[in-house]
């Protein structure tokens, strides 16, 4: 395609004929020529905002761009309403491609009952494969917002389900031909379907109703990263059991392979979670269907401390996500 604006019969068949999903708060949604979008709250609501691009991989972007955002706003206690996309695509991409994209982030949005509620899209030499920066927006009551740093010393932490989740779907998907070469068909299949777990919204939902006092969606930089983040923003410190951080054994095997850190992959599909009482929130968690457990307690200083058997050693601030050495 040429670069510029996707043309305008491109942009009405194969993006904003995908989009199906409304909502009624949303008041001005996508549509050709419109710059901005516009919805209505209720009094007593107040919007919750997040943005995030998808970088690391172009399998699945569409519907992965979507989940990863939803997470943030799940995390803040919010419920979902509306996004907007910025579509960023190479010269080389196919009308075809492009619907694909779409068709799986109307789907994603369908799922949660979200509307797309416009964005831009343009073919440009700045990008060798398609970038998708999803701007998600949320509404909570005036009372409900839960953040990142609302941990106290004293307070249990607890994660759901796996941590590598995300990074283990992926390379599972963009390197199965160098994974083939040791693991089975149906090794890689099971990694691969890791992306069906990615989201958070149903854990974020019942621990709101069970009192969690904050939440932060694992990403880039995985565990140790989102650990290091929830202390930092709390001003709080850590002691963490490292061999109850939970991980799947494709996970370990797959990060073996490839020679990285499995607690340093990006990790949407698990929420740290910080409690007065972490045995209570990890049991209404798993009465939700929820695997969760609890893997430390936060401290008074600022000590960051990952503990393994007799082994004591300090959390660092987050660096590259593991991802980035095999993609």
């Amino acid at each position: 395609m040429k670069i510029g604006k996707v043309p305008e019969s491109v942009l009405k068949r194969s993006v904003l004929k995908q989009i199906h999903t409304k909502r009624n708060e949303v008041l001005q949604g996508a549509a050709v020529g419109e710059d901005c979008a516009a919805m209505k709250l209720n009094e007593d609501e107040i919007f919750v905002i997040s943005t995030d691009p998808i970088t690391g991989t172009s399998e699945d972007i569409g519907s992965l761009a979507i989940q990863v955002t939803l997470n943030d706003l799940a995390s803040a206690g919010a419920e979902p309403v509306g996004v907007m996309l910025t579509v960023l695509l190479p010269q080389e991409i196919t009308e075809q491609e492009i619907r694909t994209m779409v068709s799986q982030a109307e789907e994603a949005c369908r799922l949660a009952n979200v509307q797309i509620m416009g964005g831009h899209t343009e073919v440009t030499s700045a990008v060798i494969r398609p970038v998708i920066t999803v701007t998600g927006i949320g509404k909570v009551k005036e009372n409900g917002l839960v953040s990142t740093s609302g941990v106290t010393a004293g307070m249990d932490i607890v994660l759901t389900k796996w941590a590598g989740l995300e990074g283990t779907s992926i390379l599972a998907k963009e390197k199965k031909e160098e994974l083939s070469a040791r693991f089975t068909e149906d090794f890689i299949l099971r990694a691969q379907r890791f992306d069906q777990m990615l989201s958070v919204m149903p854990e974020a939902a019942a621990a709101v109703k069970s009192g969690v006092k904050a939440m932060h969606d694992v990403t880039e930089g995985g565990i140790f990263g989102a650990l290091w983040e929830l202390a930092e923003s709390s001003g709080v410190g850590l002691e963490i059991e490292l061999k109850k951080i939970p991980l799947k054994q494709e996970t370990v095997e797959i990060c073996e392979f490839f020679g990285i850190n499995p607690y340093g992959l990006i990790s949407s599909g698990a929420m740290l979670m910080a409690s007065n009482d972490g045995s209570r929130l990890v049991m209404d968690l798993k009465k939700a269907g929820i695997a969760a457990c609890m893997i430390g307690k936060a401290t008074e200083g600022n000590d960051r401390v990952l503990l393994n058997g007799e082994e004591r050693r300090f959390l660092e601030p987050p660096k590259a996500d593991e991802l980035y050495q095999v993609i």
